[in-house]
């Protein structure tokens, strides 16, 4: 049994196994290939965060997924650089929008050389994931076409807010659908639907994905808050420190509001304040990390994992679901 991917799942199946480490090496050439240019400048800040590592969450997907079909066949590990190009892409672009300074445990791109920069490295690895893609046939092109207007949507709705009398759980549910879910969910969608599997196989795994993707980036909202820069590799409380609020923040508000309890106002007090300040924003991770609005979020966190359990009812049992069913419980071990 060996652990591959991320958060250590564990493989038991040696084929299984062969197979996806096979593949995920496979992607790591790919991704260092896709990242060249004749610019050594443009590959140094290119392969940036390619080199810093990371969890390679969506390859791993796809490689799962494509054990539903044609395992070997030609389109998979293409398709898994094209997502985790996109991914990587947008993670330059969001490193800009919070001037996050670390990224992956390194200087952040934009901390390292300025935003322009990180901007437009970001735009040169959505333009070399767009290269990869075409030789994958149009389908493959619409449905990352899709997902990724789904993706750009789920950041303005993030931007813009909640309309007047939505609920702003449910809106950023929405958000999290688009920006993280839609990507996740294409990861599972390639593996199949270039496996070659049939059509119901790739719809289940689609819908997997969907909510085991929104699963994830709860639990990193609850690792924003409660982890230390060591154990996510980036800097704790960015998004209290910009002004956005993430689940443990919008269950804290929704508390505050139904039961107006003293120190949930203040709470809420403090994180409208000046989060600039270090005094300031150590508190206020401080509190919330002792406060019921997190666990609130770690509960949330563990019923879109079940969900994306019971989307996987419809496959057969075999190796590579008992994988997909393990992330489930990964997912959520991570968030605590």
């Amino acid at each position: 049994m060996t652990d591959v991917g991320p958060f250590g799942l564990s493989v038991r199946d040696q084929a299984l196994e062969a197979d996806v480490q096979a593949g995920m090496a496979a992607v790591e050439e790919g991704l260092l290939e896709a990242t060249k240019s004749e610019v050594p400048f443009i590959t140094e800040a290119a392969q940036h965060l390619v080199r810093a590592g990371g969890k390679r969450f969506r390859p791993l997907l796809v490689m799962l997924s494509a054990q539903f079909g044609d395992r070997y066949a030609p389109g998979i590990v293409p398709s898994a650089v094209v997502v985790e190009l996109t991914h990587l892409a947008t993670l330059y672009h969001d490193d800009v929008m919070d001037e996050a300074a670390v990224r992956r445990g390194v200087a952040s791109a934009n901390a390292r050389w300025g935003n322009s920069v990180a901007v437009l490295t970001g735009d040169f690895l959505f333009a070399r994931a767009s290269h990869i893609l075409a030789d994958l046939g149009p389908e493959a092109v619409r449905v990352q076409a899709e997902a990724f207007e789904r993706l750009v949507t789920g950041q303005i709705l993030e931007t813009a807010g909640p309309q007047d009398g939505r609920d702003p759980v449910g809106h950023y549910l929405d958000v999290l659908g688009g920006k993280t879910g839609s990507l996740v969910a294409v990861s599972c969608r390639f593996g199949a639907m270039m496996s070659g599997a049939d059509e119901t196989v790739v719809h289940v795994l689609t819908q997997y994905g969907e909510r085991l993707g929104v699963a994830f980036q709860l639990a990193d909202d609850v690792l924003d808050i409660a982890s230390d820069s060591h154990e996510s590799g980036k800097t704790p409380g960015t998004d209290l420190r910009e002004g956005i609020s993430t689940l443990p923040v919008l269950r804290l508000r929704e508390r505050a509001a139904r039961l107006g309890l003293a120190e949930d106002i203040a709470l809420c007090e403090l994180l409208d304040s000046d989060l600039t300040d270090d005094e300031r924003h150590a508190e206020a991770l401080r509190l919330l990390r002792a406060h019921p609005a997190l666990e609130q979020a770690r509960r949330d966190t563990v019923r879109y994992a079940q969900d994306a359990r019971s989307a996987l009812a419809p496959l057969p049992e075999c190796t590579a679901k008992t994988a997909l069913l393990e992330l489930c419980d990964a997912v959520v071990h991570r968030a605590g």
